[in-house]
């Protein structure tokens, strides 16, 4: 199979191509505007630096592909507050470029990652694909277009489309070392450089975590079997884990105790999201979710070996 991934050099991105070039020949495009070559070194796949949004660079990587797995984004509901055109641009314009690219193909799978946090503000738990979105951030309000942007055109010009939603995805090449770092390698890199953990509002925020590994798991399935779905669908397991047990996690795994210091909530952060897995173990039933403290372990182990790198220095 020919597939191309958008945002391979990403952290999501690099696992997927990393996983499908094993047995598929792979093209990934990515600006570089997050992501870094870095993550792709030791990976068997032809490598384009360009934008998704510079049509050239989208017909030259997409050419005679088989399956697309559209990964490219400005990640992260903070980043998306502070420039919320740029977010809208590369994340819900960017998948309508990735579609009509893929309008002109034979038959394409589109496996696009949306996100959790399109449920934002609705308090139903779990969340279920049935619910309505009530995005609470620019982030959340593009990926919600773009995810809708795949069903109108599966209906429009009957393209084969999968649009995942991500629930806090987490794992090795993850970058802390930012402003807009997610929440597992902000505290990771936090205990590992003997400094406080910095958590957001009281931290009994609570989320579904998955392994970065369990999300290459159902694309890698997706795409040999040739899943889509008319909707779009959860892609996490129902769990529930506030971020203070996290830290209690942590600190069983590396045997101390870890400082906390607190700040404010952030902006357009959901309280608690937890996903109703029904309708993924359906289309997907031979996948088992990595267990957290096993996917911790692992995550902590990469970050020990590449703190310095992680942290910029």
């Amino acid at each position: 199979m020919r597939v191309l991934v958008t945002g391979a050099a990403g952290f999501i991105g690099s696992h997927v191509c990393s996983r499908l070039a094993e047995r598929n020949d792979v093209i990934g495009i990515d600006d570089l505007s997050t992501g870094d070559t870095s993550n792709l070194d030791g990976i068997d796949l032809e490598f384009i630096h360009g934008s998704i949004l510079d049509d050239d660079a989208l017909s030259v990587a997409s050419a005679d592909v088989d399956s697309i797995v559209h990964l490219a984004a400005i990640p992260s509901v903070p980043r998306s507050i502070d420039a919320p055109a740029a977010s809208h641009e590369a994340i819900a314009t960017g998948t309508l470029r990735v579609l009509e690219a893929a309008r002109h193909l034979d038959d394409p799978l589109i496996v696009m990652a949306s996100s959790s946090s399109v449920y934002g503000a609705n308090p139903e738990l779990p969340k279920h694909e049935a619910m309505t979105p009530q995005p609470m951030s620019p982030y959340a309000a593009a990926k919600l277009a773009a995810e809708q942007y795949c069903v109108a055109w599966s209906h429009s010009f009957g393209l084969r489309t999968l649009p995942l939603r991500f629930f806090n995805v987490y794992g090795p090449r993850q970058a802390p070392g930012h402003a807009y770092a997610a929440v597992i390698p902000a505290f990771v890199a936090a205990a590992l450089a003997g400094e406080p953990i910095p958590v957001n509002g009281t931290g009994e925020q609570s989320r579904d975590f998955t392994y970065v590994r369990t999300v290459v798991d159902v694309i890698d399935d997706a795409l040999e079997r040739g899943v889509s779905s008319p909707g779009p669908v959860n892609l996490a397991f129902g769990t529930s884990t506030t971020m203070l047990d996290v830290i209690d996690r942590l600190e069983r795994s590396l045997g101390r105790s870890l400082e906390r210091r607190h700040a404010p909530d952030r902006p357009g952060d959901v309280p608690h999201s937890q996903a109703d897995h029904s309708l993924l173990d359906s289309l997907f039933p031979a996948i088992v979710p990595t267990p957290l403290d096993d996917g911790l372990r692992e995550t902590v182990e990469w970050m020990t070996a590449h703190l310095d790198v992680t942290l910029g220095r």
